[in-house]
C-alpha cells in the first residue's frame, strides 16, 4: 500500500511540474572580444628596426638601453619601444621576513622609476655573456646570462645572474613580453651550461 501511495505521489508531482510554464532565461551574452596589448596602445613608441629584427638584436638592445656611465640619462622611450606596452620586469628577491624567494612585479614605468636614480648615480653596464634560445611559432624564450659592472672597463662584474626573457614575434619584429631574473649567489652559482664555453 505504501509503495502504491508513493508511486501515486510521484506521478502527480511529475504531472504538476510538467504543467508549469518554463521560466524564461536571459540570453547569455558572449564576452567582449579581447584586444591585444599592441592593438590597444597605438601611441606606443616605435622601435628602431635594427633593435627588433631578430632575437639577438632585441636582447642586445635591451642590455644596451639600460647601460651607461654615471650621470648619463637613459633613452627610456627606446626601452619602451622594445617591450609590449603591458610587459613586466620581475626581479626575484628574498623576502626579508621569511627569506624565501619572492618576486617584485614591475611595469615598464615602475622599473624606470626605481632604476633611474641608481643607474645615474653609480653608472651601470650590463651585458649578456651567453644565450640559450628556444622558439615555437611566434613565441620565444631566452635564458640570457648577464654580468653587471659600474664602469664598462671594470675588470670584474659586481653581479652576475640569468635573465629569463619571453619574446613575441609580431610581423617582422620581436617584442619583449616579460623579463624575470635572479642574481647569482654563493649558494646558487650559475650552472656551466649557461656560461660561455
Amino acid at each position: 500500500m505504501k509503495k502504491l501511495l508513493l508511486a501515486f505521489v510521484l506521478v502527480v508531482s511529475t504531472a504538476v511540474l510538467a504543467q508549469r510554464p518554463a521560466v524564461p532565461t536571459a540570453p547569455v551574452q558572449p564576452p567582449a572580444p579581447l584586444q591585444g596589448s599592441i592593438a590597444g596602445h597605438s601611441a606606443w613608441p616605435v622601435a628602431k628596426p635594427e633593435d627588433v629584427r631578430s632575437i639577438d638584436a632585441i636582447v642586445n638592445a635591451l642590455y644596451a638601453v639600460i647601460s651607461g656611465p654615471k650621470g648619463q640619462a637613459r633613452d627610456w622611450d627606446r626601452m619602451r619601444s622594445l617591450f609590449l606596452p603591458d610587459a613586466h620586469l620581475i626581479p626575484s628577491r628574498a623576502d626579508r621576513n621569511t627569506h624565501r624567494a619572492d618576486a617584485v612585479v614591475l611595469t615598464i614605468d615602475g622599473y624606470i622609476e626605481r632604476a633611474s636614480p641608481t643607474m645615474a648615480a653609480n653608472g651601470f653596464f650590463e651585458r649578456g655573456i651567453h644565450n640559450t634560445v628556444q622558439q615555437f611559432g611566434n613565441i620565444a624564450h631566452v635564458w640570457s646570462t648577464y654580468e653587471s659592472r659600474h664602469n664598462a672597463d671594470d675588470a670584474m662584474p659586481f653581479a652576475r645572474g640569468i635573465n629569463s626573457i619571453q619574446l613575441l614575434k609580431s610581423g617582422s619584429r620581436y617584442y619583449v613580453v616579460e623579463v624575470l631574473w635572479d642574481a647569482e649567489t654563493p649558494a646558487t652559482p650559475i650552472p656551466a651550461e649557461y656560461l660561455p664555453k
